[in-house]
């Protein structure tokens, strides 16, 4: 199998590779280790010691539960697998303070004390309630290691793959109506020709519409298969992929021993 890098914007947190010598089989087992399997850290207990806010405790919980936190996989543990055997430690469980004080107004991600800096919420201008005068939070959450095969707020990211497109242009008989229905990006008109943004084509999904559009554009997929993943921000794509491949390589290991 080949790999080849498409395209990387790393402010987006996504990341585009093309596989070769492969098939669906492998990319979807990539794929499903990614959402389930790669472990990432998110808040998993809550202790609200005050909260006065319009948000009841248990929607506050949730909302933090979601919010995206950047993890150190070199420093913790899953906790089943922590040497403390689940009685929680520094190893297996980070500890984030939120308290508001006098603050009036929105409390935002950032305003969040972790006791690991290197773990800290991903978007820190993500607004977590909004207080009015008088009104506090006061709070302390425990952040564990997790999975997505237990619950979505442990995914690290969205990964999907189609196969790639060749897109050919032949005599196009009304190039104008073509390049005036055309809204990503994939064809222009010059000189009443149309010419094709090759950067374009492999994010289009409207590939199959531009054909039917006009005869003089076709449309062909290869063997060769597209794989897109886009991070949430616990961690890069390229520690998302690193990592679900040393998890197919265990498990297939694992397998080789059972049989």
């Amino acid at each position: 199998m080949k790999i080849e890098k498409i395209k990387e914007e790393k402010k987006k947190n996504k990341l585009s590779i093309l596989l070769k010598d492969t098939d669906e089989v492998f990319a979807n087992a990539i794929r499903r280790l990614i959402l389930e399997e790669v472990p990432t850290l998110a808040v998993e207990d809550l202790e609200i010691k005050e909260n006065n806010s319009a948000l009841y405790d248990e929607f506050i919980g949730l909302r933090l539960g979601l919010i995206p936190l950047k993890t150190d996989l070199k420093s913790y543990n899953l906790k089943e697998k922590c040497k403390c055997e689940r009685a929680g430690c520094a190893q297996c469980e980070l500890k984030i303070t939120l308290k508001s004080g006098s603050k009036k107004g929105y409390v935002y991600a950032e305003d969040a004390q972790s006791a690991d800096p290197k773990c800290v919420f991903a978007h820190p201008k993500m607004p977590i309630v909004k207080l009015l005068s008088k009104q506090k939070i006061d709070m302390t959450m425990t952040a564990i290691l997790g999975t997505g095969r237990n619950h979505v707020k442990w995914s690290p990211g969205w990964a999907y793959f189609k196969k790639e497109p060749v897109l050919t242009v032949g005599k196009v008989s009304n190039p104008e109506l073509v390049a005036e229905k055309c809204s990503d990006g994939v064809f222009t008109l010059k000189n009443k020709k149309l010419e094709v943004n090759e950067e374009k084509v492999y994010d289009s999904q409207l590939l199959d519409y531009y054909s039917e559009l006009d005869k003089g554009i076709t449309v062909e997929l290869t063997d060769n298969i597209i794989f897109t993943l886009e991070s949430w921000g616990q961690l890069s794509c390229k520690e998302i992929l690193s990592k679900s491949a040393d998890i197919f390589i265990d498990k297939t290991e694992e397998m080789e021993k059972l049989i």
